[in-house]
């Protein structure tokens, strides 16, 4: 009997460390590209420092009045990629992301982990000028 109950626990907890495995390692999907405006990257963290960004994709969507816009948050793995992404804040940016199912607390606060540059541009500012608001209107 307590061999059978040592073959079941063996089993069990096998089972639970392939899972864990897969949870926080496999990525989910490895093959995103999001589009926008670099907002910004931040090193941070209280025990585990890491480098967490935000980029701003905006558009045009079907079935809705006016510009909608969208707040991508992402983690980075890389550190020189995380530097030459804060050279890049405020411009357009394409970047691949890999998607995992857990968080892990060294990766960063996010599942979505950046790992390259596909291609970046920069802002060209529009050419018309803000009138500002007359006073006593």
């Amino acid at each position: 009997m307590k061999k059978v109950s040592l073959i079941i626990a063996t089993i069990i907890i096998v089972g639970l460390l392939i899972f864990g495995y897969i949870w926080y390692y496999v990525p989910y999907s490895d093959s995103g590209v999001k589009a926008g405006i670099l907002n910004n990257v931040k090193h941070k963290g209280i025990i585990f420092k890491t480098y967490e960004g935000e980029l701003i994709q905006s558009g045009f969507r079907p079935g809705q009045q006016g510009l909608q816009s969208n707040e991508f948050q992402f983690s980075i793995d890389d550190k020189d990629l995380a530097i030459k992404l804060m050279s890049l804040s405020g411009q357009n940016v394409k970047l691949h992301y890999k998607e995992f199912y857990g968080v892990l607390p060294w990766r960063g606060y996010t599942k979505f982990i950046v790992d390259s540059i596909v291609a970046f541009e920069p802002v060209i500012p529009s050419q018309q000028q803000e009138i500002p608001p007359q006073a006593g209107e």
